[in-house]
């Protein structure tokens, strides 16, 4: 059975081929071989045969626990989607972008009234000196930006608001 997470905010299907001797993933109906893999935060990780540096940190929203993984300088989010939401017509676009971890907002790439596309980075920002893009969750139009570069904020605080999808 495959497992459903969102990479950036964009849905992907997973299923676990075979753990051992290494680990092998069908990851959207292509399969990955993952040989060298660690469980530790910081490593190395081998895919399809090309190494790459890679680190990572939990965080537990209050049960829905979130992973930031760094890949080759660039952070991504990755939330996996519960199968009872899913099936209870749980909406996974969102309408508010809210801090994954307190920090401080190193930019703002987007200001209210202008278009955003899906995964688009609309702020950045640094939580214990790692620098995380947090993307448009959707399409639409930006509301309002709550913060400005500098300013700092505590974890879940709302940064960014879109327009209701169905105003837009």
């Amino acid at each position: 059975m495959p497992l459903h997470l969102t990479l950036n905010g964009e849905k992907h299907s997973i299923e676990i081929l075979r753990r051992k001797p290494y680990l092998v993933l069908k990851v959207d109906g292509r399969t990955h071989e993952i040989p060298d893999w660690s469980a530790e935060s910081i490593g190395e990780m081998a895919v399809d045969g090309s190494a790459t540096g890679i680190a990572r940190a939990f965080v537990d929203e209050g049960g829905r626990e979130t992973c930031f993984v760094r890949i080759d300088g660039r952070t991504h989010e990755v939330v996996l989607i519960d199968p009872r939401e899913e099936g209870a017509g749980h909406d996974a676009t969102r309408d508010e972008i809210h801090a994954p971890m307190p920090g401080a907002i190193v930019s703002v790439h987007k200001q209210a009234g202008e278009q955003v596309v899906r995964g688009e980075t609309v702020i950045t920002i640094e939580s214990m000196k790692l620098q995380t893009a947090l993307a448009a969750p959707r399409d639409g139009r930006l509301l309002d930006v709550l913060k400005r570069a500098g300013e700092g904020f505590d974890r879940d605080e709302l940064l960014a608001r879109l327009e209701p999808a169905d105003e837009v």
